[in-house]
């Protein structure tokens, strides 16, 4: 299993490593490799489900699963959740023909290059660190559940407030470690080699909190050879 930090996140052309996590809507391991040589696999790398904008995104991804399967293409979804946590919200909140694992510890983050962002008072050196001025001078728009442009961390307690959601004990922990925890989708072909991906990294912070258009997401599965 990778431990180290890549350098950067990866890119088309890059080959994808192995990781190795517990699976959360079934039993037993999950792992890169079980892709490769099989079937090309949407991997998206998500931060806990404490996180309102990650709870969106999983659901977004999810929806493109039947789409994605008449390609011939297969989706694993990755959250910073402990394992049994994972399993009582998606018990909750099932969502159809999802496949998804835990890692707390964000090692498969770590493997594909996502940084854990610092926070700082207003030192900014991205993707490293960012100042929490910078981050309260962000506008999240979200026409279709938010009242008007918000700064992250207010749209982040209001969807949390709609949602309903309670926080326990694990999903403290897993801010306490992985606030800023960035995340990304990466397709992978049936060699585990990299030929689309959307990050967070990219463009200093461009994508924060927002999703890649399904039709990109479309496009780049049609363009893949199965």
């Amino acid at each position: 299993m990778p431990e180290n930090q890549a350098e950067r996140p990866l890119q088309p052309g890059d080959r994808a490593p192995n990781v190795v996590l517990d699976a959360i809507t079934r039993q037993g391991k999950i792992a890169i490799d079980d892709f490769r040589g099989q079937k090309p696999v949407l991997v998206g790398l998500f931060r806990g489900l404490h996180c309102p904008f990650c709870r969106r995104q999983i659901a977004a991804m999810s929806e493109l699963t039947g789409a994605l399967q008449e390609k011939g293409i297969d989706s694993l979804t990755v959250v910073n959740t402990p394992i049994d946590r994972a399993r009582l919200y998606f018990r909750y909140h099932p969502l159809p023909n999802l496949l998804a694992a835990s890692d707390p510890e964000r090692v498969s983050h770590k493997a594909f290059g996502l940084p854990n962002v610092q926070f700082t008072e207003d030192e900014n050196d991205w993707p490293r660190k960012v100042g929490m001025k910078t981050v309260k001078s962000m506008r999240v728009e979200m026409p279709d559940e938010l009242p008007q442009p918000m700064d992250p961390m207010a749209a982040m307690e209001f969807l949390d407030k709609a949602d309903g959601y309670d926080f326990t004990e694990d999903d403290k922990k897993m801010i306490a470690t992985g606030e800023g925890q960035l995340i990304g989708e990466f397709l992978l072909d049936r060699d585990g080699v990299v030929r689309w991906c959307f990050t967070e990294v990219e463009e200093s912070g461009r994508h924060m909190f927002g999703i890649p258009a399904p039709r990109e997401v479309m496009s780049a599965a049609s363009n893949m050879a199965v």
